[in-house]
């Protein structure tokens, strides 16, 4: 096993380094949670399924994701994520392909739910952003902001390649092109990562900063957990509407898919921007603000698709989501790095991951029942409305416990 690294390659050029491989390996590992937007329609028509059944491989994908982030966390934690990269890159790879020959709707979500989700694409996020906080100090929060865009950046590269595969060669040979190219290039690069993280320095017994961490938010630690596992839930129940359906969407509202691919693109390429603006606010403002900021924005955002329905005003507001929307996700990890014990950030962090990932799984799956139910996505947007509403109130009062507790003190 590779000894762990120097202190002194905190914040180096090769912490630099490995944060561009990292990147890379977010790029190829997030692929798969939104190809499957693309597919949608194709896959519901070919297995004659209602839209909510279609829409189960992207929610069993994404509990998955969830379950195996706390898995792959921990075998980080003993064994460096250079083992779980290059099992995930393994999965990733027979994840597509198996999907890609499936027969039903059922084998498609079971390729989707034990290989792309449990044991492929939960090796990246979760594990990635907690090796990255590692190696940071002085702008952890930009270097992690920068580290979780590779969830967008493949957001923004796949589903118009994907669309274009699907348009000239059918959905199966594009899963099957996408097992080979992201599965073997994350087993490649998951060798640069064999380097072990330095160790992190806890706060002395008795110190401020150590009583601080045993109640954050004047909560117990058990209590604070919650909270913002329910936060991230919320937020992601809200965000998974348009992320998961705008493609479907568009397709209902006669404009094709292919201007709907376009659109989730356009939206995670600003959720790129966003993500990298959030995260330098972050290294100022501290994590509790950015996500409270985040999330009244992502409300206003939710509200402009109820009156606007045309080709441009899509175009527009997908991208002001995107903006919006992007930094929410990240500012727990470091939300749980600021008032959490250091040695327990690890383990903190995989689980509000895996409350976000269950919402956007319930928020995929939601949106497409109550599609089914009404016979249009303006309940959704409300619905998705709705859940940001009790994101935001509980950024609003933690936020309130912050400051009354600094007033006291």
């Amino acid at each position: 096993m590779t000894q762990a690294a120097s202190s002194d390659l905190i914040d180096s050029r090769y912490a630099a380094w490995r944060l561009l491989v990292t990147l890379g390996l977010m790029t190829l590992g997030g692929s798969c949670m939104y190809v499957v937007a693309v597919v949608l329609p194709a896959v519901q028509a070919e297995f004659g399924v209602s839209r909510a059944d279609a829409s189960m491989p992207y929610t069993a994908m994404m509990l998955g994701f969830g379950l195996g982030g706390i898995f792959m966390g921990r075998l980080a934690d003993r064994a460096g994520v250079h083992l779980t990269a290059l099992m995930g890159g393994v999965f990733i790879g027979l994840g597509f392909i198996l999907a890609g020959l499936s027969t039903n709707i059922w084998w498609f979500a079971a390729a989707h739910a034990l290989l792309l989700g449990l044991l492929g694409s939960s090796s990246t996020f979760g594990p990635l952003v907690a090796d990255t906080s590692l190696w940071w100090s002085k702008h952890r929060g930009i270097a992690v902001a920068v580290c979780a865009s590779g969830n967008y950046v493949a957001g923004t590269i796949w589903p118009a390649l994907a669309q274009r595969g699907v348009e000239t060669h059918g959905w199966r040979s594009t899963y099957i092109a996408l097992g080979v190219v992201c599965g073997v290039g994350m087993v490649l690069l998951s060798f640069l990562m064999r380097q072990r993280p330095p160790r992190v320095a806890t706060p002395a017994a008795g110190s401020a900063q150590a009583l601080q961490s045993q109640r954050p938010f004047g909560l117990s630690l058990g209590k604070a957990q919650t909270l913002l596992c329910v936060a991230g839930l919320a937020c992601c129940v809200a965000m998974a509407m348009p992320q998961v359906h705008i493609v479907a969407y568009c397709t209902d509202l006669g404009f094709g898919a292919a201007r709907g691919a376009e659109m989730l693109s356009l939206m995670l390429a600003c959720g790129i921007v966003s993500r990298l603006i959030s995260g330098a606010i972050c290294d100022r403002i501290g994590g509790l603000r950015t996500l409270l900021m985040g999330s009244i924005l992502q409300g206003v955002a939710l509200l402009l698709f109820l009156p606007f329905d045309g080709l441009v005003s899509l175009y527009v507001i997908s991208a002001l989501f995107g903006l919006f929307q992007g930094g929410l996700v990240p500012s727990y990890a470091i939300i749980v790095r600021e008032y959490f014990p250091v040695a327990e950030v690890g383990a903190r962090v995989g689980a509000i991951i895996m409350a976000t990932l269950v919402g956007m799984a319930l928020g995929g799956w939601m949106s497409g029942k109550v599609f089914d139910l009404t016979g249009s996505y303006h309940a959704a947007f409300i619905n998705g409305v709705l859940w940001n509403a009790l994101n935001l109130s509980i950024a609003l009062w933690l936020l309130w416990r912050v400051r009354r507790m600094a007033r006291t003190a």
